[in-house]
């Protein structure tokens, strides 16, 4: 099983600030917050939701979402990663095209189940493509709001204000 990345990101992010005052801050113990920096216990969503609107912080928001649901991207942290905001943008321009130029070619005329073996590798490859600029897009939004001091969350939350707005959401929806 793999290690949890939420301890370390909240042991960051919550910085020089002491665990008690954290804790005051999201209405739970000095020991709870132990237990999440160390990994005993999972942040539940309440606690998540407060956290990630106190901070407002994208890398804890992109952890926390790849760490509950197992999907969505991760926060990218290897050795050839380049998160300047000028790298990150020619990154996410390079996989967005490439995504689009493989999304024009596509054939979706016919339905799954009648794709040969080839068209139906196509589709996977265009999957792979569109996961690709989605982690790019997604780390371009975050560096973004952290360089330039923008709300990650704001930004989210405007968007699903328009996405209910437009009806593409329930107005029970998110938030």
């Amino acid at each position: 099983m793999k290690e949890s990345k939420v301890p370390r990101v909240l042991k960051e992010m919550r910085g020089n600030m002491y665990q008690q005052k954290l804790a005051d801050k999201v209405h739970v113990s000095r020991e709870t917050i132990s237990k999440y920096e160390n990994g005993r216990s999972k942040i539940p969503k309440d606690v998540s939701r407060i956290l990630n609107k106190a901070f407002d912080n994208p890398k804890f928001a992109i952890t926390l979402q790849q760490e509950y649901t197992g999907t969505g991207p991760v926060w990218l942290d290897g050795p050839n990663v380049d998160l300047h905001r000028s790298a990150v943008k020619e990154k996410t321009d390079e996989e967005v095209s490439e995504f689009l130029e493989k999304l024009r070619k596509a054939d979706f005329s016919k339905p799954f189940r009648a794709m040969a073996p080839y068209e139906r590798q196509d589709t996977e490859d265009l999957l792979s493509e569109a996961v690709e600029a989605i982690t790019s897009m997604v780390h371009f939004v975050a560096v973004t709001c952290m360089e330039g001091d923008f709300s990650y969350v704001n930004v989210w939350g405007d968007h699903y204000t328009s996405l209910k707005a437009n009806g593409f959401l329930a107005m029970g929806g998110t938030r």
